[in-house]
């Protein structure tokens, strides 16, 4: 269990992809990161849950455009917003080189909507001494609280698995291990060939799911040389980000439940 005193810096990635996104025209924008839900700039959203987390000291925020990104985020010292790297990889690199930058760091999306202080205090309390944690939920934990979210869902012995847009980085020394995940980013399915070019034992194993989550993680670890972790999250909520309309009116039923 992580040091409950502990206090972490937040990274909320509000990026674009390269070209046109469908989905912000569709919304009358031209950044993802500023479509409203439920009447608010969708990256305010998690900025606004970090900000209420006891669990985090500072906050960046990094986008391509980061001047109209932080016209819409709350006047608070806590947060500095800057320029993005081209790449999610690239631009955790430049963390990584940056000096001032205080470690460990909880690394989130602009698009996750539903993250909250207890998700938040929750997820940084499961991390433990490993290098690098991934937020997963599994799909039945997720079938409990929604019927239809249509989630991309990796199979492994055991279960099938999303990602949380949750990820935490102890120290500097992740720098390798994400660069080797720069290697293949720009594939669509991204998980499944990194664990090709780890390994092609560790790859079959992971599709005809042969392993466990955890023990294709430990297999990895030791490729890698740093300790990677699954978390999940007690909500599994934390599994649903924005990427579609459809992703926009299940999030924007469950805050007005919430509410």
């Amino acid at each position: 269990m992580a040091d409950s005193m502990m206090r972490w810096t937040a990274v909320v990635l509000a990026g674009s992809r390269p070209g046109a996104d469908p989905f912000a025209a569709e919304r009358g924008t031209d950044l993802k990161a500023l479509i409203p839900v439920a009447g608010v700039p969708m990256v305010r959203r998690p900025v606004d849950a970090l900000l209420s987390s006891d669990s985090i000291a500072d906050i960046y925020v990094l986008a391509q455009d980061p001047e109209r990104i932080a016209e819409v985020l709350p006047s608070d010292p806590r947060i500095r917003v800057g320029r993005s790297g081209a790449t999610i990889a690239e631009t955790l690199l430049a963390l990584c080189a940056d000096p001032t930058v205080q470690w460990p760091l909880l690394v989130t999306t602009a698009d996750h909507a539903l993250l909250d202080a207890p998700m938040i205090r929750d997820f940084c309390s499961r991390t433990g001494r490993c290098d690098i944690a991934i937020g997963v939920v599994e799909r039945r934990q997720l079938a409990r609280k929604v019927r239809h979210a249509d989630r991309t869902w990796v199979k492994f012995r055991g279960g099938a698995y999303s990602g949380a847009n949750l990820f935490a980085f102890r120290d500097r020394k992740v720098a390798a291990a994400i660069e080797l995940w720069r290697g293949v980013e720009k594939d669509r399915k991204k998980a499944l060939k990194l664990l090709w070019k780890i390994g092609p034992t560790i790859f079959w194993n992971a599709v005809l799911g042969r392993k466990t989550l955890d023990e294709t993680l430990r297999k990895v670890s030791r490729k890698v040389g740093v300790v990677i972790r699954a978390v999940e999250p007690a909500n599994p909520l934390a599994a649903i980000d924005v990427d579609k309309t459809s992703d926009l009116e299940m999030v924007e039923q469950i805050l007005a439940a919430r509410a």
